[in-house]
């Protein structure tokens, strides 16, 4: 019988230098988000699956905006029922300042083991493994028992709204389970995140002249700088961890005191709201007093609070300190979410891992949010694994360790094995 897993790992290592091209290319895309056009990436993503037999549908959300779906398999009818969902994204965060890189962001390059470009860890070195590894699939003719879709999202990194849950609302694709390539640790897939509250106040004041002030006027900025201290309180929210999470989170919190920069402190977030002060805008010229001041916070809910009683508790802060004013919720707003370790998905990547690397592998909780809230909403197990240098995500000069983008290309390779199942097959 043929031994679709060493075959598979073999063409991986034969062809390493075509998975590490691949992650060359996408980067050469400058895929910013904002304006977020994927049209030019999404042409070479869907002319290079057509070369190994891939046929891809396109759902454009907006003229430039693509949502890809391409399908290795023949439909629901094939013996496990099972359709493993391989995501990620086009977009990346604005390269900002070139002078502040010591190369070009969109160069693609290798340099001393690292793959170096905006996008490198978050996350077209993980989106790569995700398009090679279905292409190799492919291209030997592995006979699953299920489906393999890989869903190719234009807008994760501005808040997703035209991307994961736009394709997943329409019933454009469905899954049993999903695997996304946003960066993580090479041993420590992301099975939970925590929950999201962005919100606005807007302070007005009344204008006058600078040189008369604080006597004449009502600066708007000084009343919302009140505001901002107030909201530090946020912190203290008392958090009722449900029962099934305390491990998870005790493991976690572990996980980032050992192996996270800053972990000695971080670990605390796990179990706080977070309060970011975001931006400020206020104010006209120098010499006017302010007569308008918005502040737009981030804010991060453990499990155990409700990302509605976090705004219900921002306005009441408002209100102590004297402030009136609206608090509008926008962007990402929802409540913590994870995936247990029993599901399948999740122990048959966890294995992955454990097989290739030849080291302990568990999976831990993050504190940001990600795509994968949208998966969970529509019942579908979901966890995160990528390369990644994590210092460098959204910063200068990011970049991918070369080993991690091999191992992960690898780990994603058996989990679909190992999920969606093989027929036998003589040699």
């Amino acid at each position: 019988m043929t031994d679709w897993k060493s075959k598979v790992l073999e063409a991986i290592d034969a062809e390493q230098d075509k998975l590490l091209e691949l992650c060359s290319q996408l980067i050469r895309f400058p895929s910013e988000n904002p304006p977020g056009d994927s049209r030019e990436i999404s042409a070479f993503i869907i002319d290079y699956l057509k070369e190994a037999g891939i046929d891809t549908r396109v759902h454009p959300a907006t003229d430039t905006m693509l949502n890809l779906v391409s399908t290795l398999g023949t439909g629901s009818e094939l013996p496990s029922g099972k359709n493993l969902i391989f995501c990620g994204h086009t977009d990346v965060v604005p390269a900002g300042d070139r002078s502040r890189w010591d190369f070009d962001p969109f160069s693609g390059d290798i340099v001393d083991g690292y793959l170096l470009g905006r996008g490198a860890s978050d996350m077209k070195a993980g989106l790569a493994g995700l398009i090679y590894v279905t292409a190799l699939l492919s291209k030997l003719g592995v006979p699953l028992k299920g489906d393999l879709s890989l869903l190719i999202v234009p807008d994760e990194e501005t808040g997703g709204h035209l991307g994961v849950p736009w394709v997943l609302e329409r019933g454009l694709i469905t899954g049993t389970a999903a695997v996304i390539a946003e960066p993580s640790g090479p041993l420590n897939p992301t099975i939970g995140q925590k929950g999201s509250c962005w919100f606005e106040f807007t302070v007005e004041g009344t204008p006058g002249h600078g040189s008369l002030s604080p006597v004449v006027g009502d600066s708007a900025i000084v009343k919302a700088a009140k505001g901002i201290e107030a909201l530090q309180r946020l912190w203290d929210i008392k958090v009722d961890i449900p029962d099934e999470v305390k491990e998870i989170i005790r493991i976690s919190q572990d996980y980032v005191k050992e192996r996270e920069q800053d972990g000695s402190i971080a670990y605390q977030v796990f179990d706080h709201v977070t309060v970011n002060i975001g931006t400020i805008q206020g104010g006209t010229k120098v010499n006017v007093v302010a007569d308008r001041c918005t502040i737009q916070v981030d804010s991060r809910v453990p499990f155990g609070v409700d990302y509605r009683d976090v705004l219900d508790r921002a306005r009441s802060l408002l209100l102590e300190a004297g402030i009136e004013s609206e608090v509008k919720g926008f962007g990402f707003q929802g409540n913590a979410n994870w995936t247990s370790n029993e599901e399948p998905v999740v122990s048959d990547l966890v294995e992955s891992i454990c097989e290739v690397s030849g080291e302990e592998a568990y999976g831990v909780l993050q504190w940001a949010s990600s795509d994968a809230r949208h998966f969970r909403t529509h019942n579908i197990p979901v966890l995160q694994y990528g390369p990644a240098e994590l210092s460098t995500i959204h910063n200068f000069n990011e970049k991918a360790p070369v080993w991690q983008i091999i191992q992960c290309a690898k780990v994603y390779a058996l989990t679909a094995l190992k999920y969606l199942g093989v027929e036998d097959t003589e040699n």
